[in-house]
């Protein structure tokens, strides 16, 4: 209970004209009624909005599923059951995760009648929340007074890594503009893969394409046409360690490797080819690779409360495990972010893992350290700085160049950047028929 504005306004003149009684003594007795008066009313409209029963109910629209760091809309439904016109202030008791806009609302409700708003929230972390309920102040029959009530409306909500990516794919494939995302149509070399039909011929088909037993029998040039291998296997080895906690302007490492491992799940399935999810460094969970028809949206369904941990990742361990949960020959991709110690660990990783898969270390590089390249140096210090920083990106290339010499691809790129990688890497390892 808290006085409102029209209450202290009217103690702040009462106050103020007690200022005139040692000049004006006639006034007292008439100050001393008016304050008795507003005393009275005031605790008598206490009084009353103290015994009026819950005259409010509040109703919460929200998605079940939300994506991280990403705008979702909340509806609010409020709903005056009383008998008098309410101007309300409705706060709604959001998960201390998630920000919000356009809160606290003031809401003018007749009697018997329900309005709606609407505002925005962006949760911060992954993982399960829940909306407890709803803080309205009611105002007292006279004004005088607010009465803020809780109301009980919970909702459970789960916060999915970021699937804007998924859509956006989705789009922008059906548009055939994939290059917005940064992804490159991959021409196939060779025949690559497995044979899908006969058809006429087009200008810039290969000769070697042409099928002349199937062009002498139909009197014009038949080409033969090839589609990617598929129902491959593709498994992901994502680090859920200490490195990947590092956070920046896209959320931290893990949320966005976890983002673009999903959008490649999700291009992979549309390619016909399974994907699994092997976490570690602190969270071990195993995802087989399946071809079904919801495998993305398992995927999704199992990772979504996955975070980074303060232990260390341990590699060879992890590849060990890889190896022997997956028996089939597939594309396995690393996902970590590693420094100068882990080096010869993540090598001797992934050439354990090279010996049965097709490997490939996605290596994820601080974005920091690309904007201190760029920064002028002036000073002793920023020399120093930027020789160090030289000699790390040095190790990181020569030991891209280790990868290479042992038929095992890398990428060295910053999280921002890694799904159209990840997703172009994919698209050439189908269209070489690597895999």
């Amino acid at each position: 209970m808290t006085p409102a504005p029209r209450l202290i306004q009217a103690c702040c003149l009462l106050t103020a004209s007690a200022l005139a009684i040692p000049l004006l003594p006639w006034l007292a007795p008439l100050w001393t009624v008016l304050a008795c008066l507003l005393a009275g009313v005031a605790l008598a409209d206490c009084f009353l909005v103290l015994r009026t029963g819950p005259e409010i109910t509040l109703t919460r629209t929200v998605a079940t599923t939300l994506p991280v760091s990403a705008p979702s809309p909340v509806e609010l439904s409020v709903c005056n059951r009383g008998h008098r016109r309410l101007a309300v202030t409705v706060h709604d008791l959001h998960p201390a995760a998630f920000s919000a806009s356009d809160l606290p609302v003031v809401m003018e409700l007749e009697p018997g009648r329900c309005g709606r708003t609407r505002y925005t929230v962006v949760p911060s972390r992954r993982g399960r929340f829940s909306f407890a309920g709803g803080q309205v102040a009611v105002p007292s029959p006279l004004a005088l007074w607010r009465r803020r009530r809780f109301i009980a409306c919970r909702d459970e909500v789960m916060v999915f890594p970021d699937f804007r990516g998924i859509i956006r794919f989705t789009l922008l494939a059906v548009s055939h503009e994939l290059g917005g995302m940064g992804i490159r149509r991959m021409q196939r070399r060779g025949e690559g893969g497995e044979f899908h039909q006969l058809r006429e011929y087009r200008q810039g088909d290969e000769l070697r394409k042409i099928d002349w037993k199937a062009t002498s029998r139909y009197g014009r040039l038949i080409s033969r046409e090839y589609e990617d291998e598929r129902d491959q296997h593709l498994v992901f080895m994502l680090d859920c360690g200490r490195r990947m906690r590092h956070v920046e302007a896209g959320g931290s490492l893990l949320d966005q490797a976890l983002a673009a491992v999903l959008l490649l799940a999700h291009v992979a399935d549309r390619q016909g080819d399974a994907a699994g999810i092997y976490s570690f460094g602190g969270d071990e969970r195993w995802i087989a690779p399946r071809r079904t028809g919801r495998a993305v949206r398992e995927l999704l369904r199992r990772t979504f409360d996955l975070h980074a941990t303060s232990a260390a990742a341990d590699y060879l361990a992890a590849a060990a495990r890889v190896s022997a949960l997956q028996g089939r020959r597939s594309l396995v991709i690393l996902v970590t972010s590693s420094r100068a110690e882990d080096q010869e660990d993540v090598l001797q990783a992934a050439l354990l893992l090279a010996r049965r898969h097709l490997v490939v270390v996605a290596d994820l590089r601080e974005s920091v350290l690309d904007a201190e390249q760029q920064r002028p140096v002036t000073t002793l210090a920023g020399a120093l700085r930027y020789q160090a920083l030289r000699e790390y990106l040095d190790r990181r290339q020569a030991l891209g160049r280790v990868f290479a010499h042992h038929g095992i691809l890398s990428l060295d790129v910053t999280a921002a950047a890694l799904p159209a990688a990840l997703v172009n890497q994919y698209l050439e390892i189908k269209g070489a028929g690597r895999l």
